[in-house]
């Protein structure tokens, strides 16, 4: 027999690892595991030492979330373990999102969570304890065809976090399993009031989990004060305006702290972390025409990209029409077709194409360069 889970054995027979973040969509998760019968162990990620709560928002996890989390596998009566995690978090997250604001990116250290703790060394674990499957509360889709797993956007493009498993390998995917593709978050929310569990109500996670009240600023501060160095703001003909207090300060695309009078309003256009210098120009040179990308991840074939590609260059854009054009296995330029602004070194491109299952994933890369139209970063 095959089960839910695609697996050639009986539920009872199937051994699951659950990644319970203490949230309720991993909790409904692991609910719906034991429910079907499964042998469920659930895992929850000690990351970070969190001796400072936040005021506002709320964190994943945090000591509150392991606590949940634990409460959640006695009420389900499956096994629980905790991994601590906090070395490699620190030197692969924490230490990557710091030296990526330091070099004038903006970094997104949630894909390299998932592509280095989460996914990378809780699916050895997985492994090691002999699981057929590590199954996620993410919010994505995943089809098994010609012996593989391909991801797709999920049902509820709203929630669909895709975008942020760019980096997945294909042996990851191919062992991971994602039941909340196919509903909503609504649904999640009524399934684990069904369910009885106390996270039915529990709000979601807003704030990278070790940025309090999501000033990254006192982040950088805390382990790298020396990056703190005042520097000149520049005009796009390369004059000095103003002075900027720190480049860490700054993102592409951000109007506000700029503070400098003109006649239309001023956006940081570059960032140039080697000469410590913003520069600033209208909305206009916001706009991105092509973008060269690095480390790049390819789920599926490469002659899949002969088909029409779109991308996405931030978690809640849209998709955007474009052509990929690779430079070895692990660089790529892309032009954009559509219009887009304010797109930054640092962030993730992802591709995506249309089939008759929805948007399947195709893979994506970490923004190196932008070039604009009328000025290139």
């Amino acid at each position: 027999m095959i089960n839910s889970l695609g697996i050639k054995k009986s539920p009872k027979d199937t051994k699951v690892v659950v990644a319970m973040s203490g949230g309720v969509d991993s909790s409904v998760v692991a609910a719906l595991m034991k429910q079907e019968g499964y042998d469920v162990t659930g895992i929850t990620l000690k990351l970070y030492d969190d001796t400072k709560k936040s005021s506002s928002g709320r964190q994943c996890c945090a000591g509150q979330d392991i606590l949940d989390a634990k409460r959640v596998s006695e009420t389900l009566d499956i096994k629980h373990k905790i991994l601590f995690y906090q070395k490699k978090f620190k030197s692969e997250v924490v230490d990557s999102f710091i030296d990526s604001y330091v070099s004038g990116e903006t970094p997104i250290p949630c894909v390299q969570c998932n592509q280095t703790v989460k996914f990378r060394d809780l699916f050895k674990y997985a492994k090691e304890l002999k699981a057929d499957a590590l199954v996620t509360g993410h919010y994505v889709t995943r089809v098994q065809k010609n012996g593989h797993a391909n991801m797709y956007r999920a049902k509820d493009t709203n929630r669909d976090q895709s975008y942020f498993l760019f980096s997945t390998s294909q042996a990851q995917l191919d062992y991971l399993r994602f039941p909340l593709g196919e509903i909503d978050k609504f649904e999640t929310r009524s399934l684990a009031k069904k369910l009885k569990l106390n996270v039915a109500d529990k709000p979601d996670s807003q704030d990278i989990c070790f940025v309090p009240n999501g000033d990254y600023s006192s982040v950088i501060k805390k382990f790298r004060p020396e990056s703190f160095k005042s520097g000149k703001i520049l005009n796009v003909l390369g004059e000095e305006i103003g002075q900027h207090d720190g480049i860490v300060n700054y993102t592409i695309g951000q109007r506000k702290g700029i503070k400098i009078s003109n006649k239309n309003p001023l956006y940081v256009v570059n960032i140039d972390a080697n000469k410590n210098t913003i520069t600033v120009g209208e909305r206009n040179l916001l706009e991105i025409q092509k973008i060269k990308l690095r480390d790049v991840n390819i789920l599926g074939e490469k002659k899949e990209f002969d088909n029409e590609i779109s991308i996405k260059v931030r978690s809640t854009g849209k998709l955007l029409k474009s052509k990929i054009f690779f430079s070895n296995k692990t660089e790529a330029n892309v032009e954009i077709l559509d219009r887009e602004t304010g797109i930054s070194p640092g962030q993730a491109c992802v591709f995506y194409m249309k089939d008759e299952f929805g948007d399947k994933l195709l893979g994506g890369g970490w923004i190196h360069k932008t070039f604009n139209r009328n000025l290139s970063t």
